[in-house]
């Protein structure tokens, strides 16, 4: 990781460079559309960077639809089973993969129908969100953000990771509990060399990158 050469940008010139290379990318399972892993902890700006991807890609006319993991979350009674403060459990067991799979990647694999759900629990009330299904037309461009995102061959044509240092990381990160589950992230599954894309956010006023081919 220390190898790793980051150049100085701006989060719109990151979107804007993400948005020329999804202009020339094809997707890698030969469906319809292309996906994208935006993946990094709570205390990095992955929503606002896929809000600027998303625009981005509308201004080149392409259909886009945004999914947050936390739209994704198990029931309570499941995410807490082993106490409100489990690491292991934040880790492993919060987000709903399966559900994800099922209702987001599975309509983009090929042949598939495009209908995917938003998000399908509301953790604040903890229930359903029954949210409409939405249909993204082929050419579409699916944005998955969220922690955690690297590891579960989710089908991802283009994998961005949002890196803080752990000194940065433990200085921005609210609920200090979580910090050890990002150590067994950064350890079982090294997102920092396993994605496409590496962004180093220590600094979110300034932020640096590998670059789109490293």
């Amino acid at each position: 990781m220390g190898g790793m050469r980051y150049e100085p940008i701006t989060w719109g010139r990151l979107a804007g460079r993400l948005g020329a290379h999804l202009d020339r990318a094809t997707s890698r399972d030969g469906s319809d559309w292309l996906k994208v892993g935006l993946d990094g902890p709570p205390a990095a700006p992955g929503g606002e960077l896929a809000a600027n991807l998303a625009e981005q890609l509308r201004a080149r006319g392409r259909a886009v639809h945004v999914v947050a993991t936390d739209g994704f979350l198990r029931p309570a009674s499941l995410r807490y089973e082993h106490g409100k403060q489990d690491p292991d459990a934040y880790y492993g067991d919060w987000v709903d993969t399966g559900a994800l799979w099922r209702e987001v990647f599975t309509p983009l694999e090929p042949g598939g129908t495009g209908r995917v759900l938003p998000d399908l629990w509301d953790p604040v009330r903890d229930r359903a969100t029954r949210s409409p299904y939405v249909t993204l037309p082929p050419g579409g461009v699916l944005i998955v953000h969220g922690p955690f995102l690297l590891g579960h061959w989710f089908p991802f044509d283009l994998t961005v990771h949002l890196r803080l240092s752990p000194a940065a990381l433990a200085r921005r990160t609210e609920e200090a509990w979580t910090l050890p589950a990002f150590d067994r992230y950064a350890t079982e599954v090294d997102p920092a060399g396993t994605a496409d894309v590496v962004v180093r956010a220590d600094d979110p006023r300034h932020p640096a990158w590998t670059g789109i081919d490293r």
